[in-house]
C-alpha cells in the first residue's frame, strides 16, 4: 500500500470511529445528534436503549424496581437519560442513591450498601473466627 493510500485509509478510518462515537454519545449521553443521521430514528433507538437498560437495572435491584410499579421504566428512563451506563448494579445503586426510599427498596439499598463496605474491621474478624 503506498504511503498516499495508507494515510487516506488511516483517515477514513478515524473519520469513521469520530462518527460512530458521536453517534453513541447521542445515544448513550445526550449529545447532539451527528450531521447525516434522522434525529427521529436516532431518539427511538435512545428511548428503546433506555427501556433496556431499565430491564437490566431491575435484574439486579428487583425491589427498588418493583416500588415504582409500572412506573418503573419511566422513572429510571427519566434518571438516565443522558446518563452514560456505568453497568447495571452501579447504575441501580446510583439512582437508589438519589431517591428518598422507604420499605422494601431502602432495606435492598442498606444492603447493597452494607455489602460493599470494606470487610477489615473488628466486627468482621470476630465474625470469621466464630465460624472458624
Amino acid at each position: 500500500m503506498s504511503g498516499d493510500r495508507a494515510a487516506t485509509d488511516l483517515g477514513g478510518r478515524r473519520t469513521l470511529a469520530e462518527r460512530q462515537a458521536a453517534l453513541v454519545a447521542a445515544l448513550v449521553a445526550g449529545a447532539p445528534v451527528p450531521p447525516g443521521f434522522d434525529p427521529r430514528l436516532i431518539d427511538a433507538a435512545r428511548r428503546a436503549l433506555l427501556r433496556k437498560r431499565a430491564g437490566e437495572v431491575a435484574r439486579h435491584w428487583p425491589l427498588l424496581a418493583a416500588s415504582f410499579g409500572a412506573r418503573w421504566t419511566v422513572t429510571f428512563a427519566g434518571w438516565a437519560d443522558g446518563r452514560p451506563t456505568q453497568g447495571s448494579f452501579a447504575d441501580g445503586l446510583a439512582l437508589a442513591r438519589s431517591l428518598p426510599l422507604t420499605g422494601a427498596a431502602a432495606e435492598e439499598l442498606a444492603e447493597r450498601e452494607a455489602a460493599l463496605r470494606p470487610r477489615g474491621g473488628v466486627l468482621h474478624r470476630l465474625s470469621r473466627a466464630l465460624r472458624r
